[in-house]
């Protein structure tokens, strides 16, 4: 390893010798071991069509708390020979590189800034960047990319194992992610739900791919819910072909389970790029809840199984459950329908505020402001007593967004309604939502400047006027973001 110690060491220093006879294209996302690989794979795929420099960013330390990941150090997954050759330590200067995805490039294009010498290469993170690459000769291959890959001696084996594993015939994977969807945070934004075929679904899904002639190979990280779930189904588990071999070691685990999904026919995942990997590895197709049953039979079947087997699950996994059929039908079913579902969902996992602000907002789509403005004020006042500073929980809840989408984004309409119609705490939720999500500072400071004369003595009103004073909290500048802290010792009565 002399080799990673020096890469580690030119890396921390910022001492990294730059080749400027040939450009970077350069992977440098930070989530979890999934999204890092494809990123990876599309990047040095372009690079090898393209004939540039390869690299990526990975870290060099421990990281075991990030919305629920859990990522190995470079050394762990990596050979010492990959490394040296591509890795370009913990972090880049991302003001030196060029952006690609989101907009149609072609070699012409890269060709051009790379005789510019303005730029060092270009970072790869975008998961679709391969479809906005406009050429006419031979597509880059991801999967090959991926396999090229050199991966330490403990990950190989890893890999080995799997290849190795007898199946009992035709097998399709079931991917029953839990992790940071269901007992993470991202439970409570709702728009990452079509990233999880729920388990309570897994009954079904195991059925049919049986009457199809294929066995299931159930792929999850709850492992209490995988048992469950085969014990009820006869399904196959990763530990009934070696996977316990790797406990305690989680990054092998994880490349053992998606060389084993890598084997089968087909892969059934939401939008798991870990599900995404495997299908990559093994170039088989991976598919939606779609590909077996529309929305509204999926949402059936659902609340069958946890008619009859609710209290077989966990109850976050239940939760999700009926989460998970409300979203699927919320343009079509009655908010009474649709409030009946998040209440039971609600019941089962109460810290998680979107479903009473969700909630609110069915009432108020039926013009039904009392009702509503009930809900968020139970909400304000009980999380206040517990924590004073704005935002209360519920107000990150609101305004909260996750890749680009807006949890509430269907509802912020009906909630400036109930403010207009003077019902103050929907007005202490449109004030912050004017703010953080609209970015109006003029127009939320006047709504919460009306918020606390229609009631002068209350004071989480007057704690949410001088917040909204404040603006935005800076993202950048050391003295912005000094002022802007200084500003929240002023008096709530000011």
């Amino acid at each position: 390893m002399n080799g990673f110690s020096a890469t580690l060491k030119r890396a921390m220093s910022g001492s990294e010798p730059r080749d400027d006879r040939s450009m970077l294209i350069v992977a440098n996302r930070i989530d979890g071991l999934g999204g890092r690989l494809f990123a990876m794979a599309n990047a040095k795929s372009l690079a090898d069509r393209l004939g540039y420099r390869f690299g990526f960013t990975w870290n060099s330390r421990d990281i075991t708390d990030q919305d629920s990941h859990t990522v190995d150090v470079v050394g762990k997954i990596f050979s010492g020979d990959f490394i040296e050759k591509h890795w370009l330590g913990e972090k880049i200067k991302a003001a030196e590189f060029g952006v690609l995805g989101g907009s149609a490039f072609a070699p012409s294009d890269l060709e051009a800034v790379a005789r510019s010498g303005k730029l060092r290469g270009w970072i790869c993170d975008d998961f679709g960047v391969l479809d906005f690459f406009r050429d006419e000769g031979v597509r880059p291959a991801p999967s090959e990319a991926l396999q090229a890959f050199g991966f330490s001696p403990a990950v190989r084996q890893a890999l080995d194992a799997a290849g190795k594993c007898r199946f009992p015939g035709p097998m399709a994977a079931l991917h029953l992610r839990s992790g940071d969807i269901v007992y993470g945070q991202y439970r409570k934004r709702l728009v990452f739900a079509d990233k999880v075929i729920p388990s309570t679904l897994a009954r079904a899904v195991v059925a049919e791919l049986s009457s199809k002639g294929m066995t299931t190979l159930l792929v999850g990280q709850d492992r209490a819910t995988v048992d469950y779930v085969s014990g009820q189904t006869g399904a196959l588990r990763t530990d009934d072909f070696g996977a316990a071999a790797f406990k305690g070691e989680e990054a092998l685990s994880a490349f053992f389970e998606m060389a084993l999904m890598a084997r089968c026919q087909q892969i059934y995942a939401g939008n798991s790029i870990y599900a995404v990997v495997a299908s990559v590895m093994g170039e088989v197709p991976c598919l939606g809840i779609s590909a077996l049953f529309d929305k509204q039979r999926a949402a059936e079947l659902i609340m069958e199984e946890l008619q009859a087997h609710q209290a077989d699950y966990h109850p976050l996994e239940a939760a999700f459950g009926y989460q998970w059929a409300f979203l699927s039908q919320e343009d079509e079913i009655a908010p009474a329908q649709a409030r009946e579902l998040l209440g039971k969902a609600g019941a089962l996992d109460p810290e998680n505020d979107v479903y009473d602000l969700k909630m609110a907002a069915s009432h108020f789509h039926e013009g039904n402001y009392p009702a509503g403005e009930a809900i968020l004020k139970s909400l304000m006042i009980g999380q206040s007593r517990l924590r004073s500073k704005i935002p209360l929980r519920m107000m990150g809840a609101l305004a909260g967004r996750v890749g680009g989408g807006l949890t509430m984004a269907k509802d912020l309409e009906v909630f400036f309604a109930a403010a207009r119609a003077g019902h103050p705490y929907a007005m202490a939720c449109a004030a912050y939502i004017l703010l953080e999500v609209l970015e109006d500072r003029k127009s939320a400071v006047e709504m919460a400047a009306r918020l606390v004369k229609v009631e002068p003595g209350n004071p989480i009103f007057r704690r949410v006027r001088r917040r909204i004073r404040l603006g935005k909290k800076p993202q950048s500048g050391r003295l912005a973001r000094a002022r802007w802290r200084l500003g929240r010792l002023r008096p709530p009565w000011l």
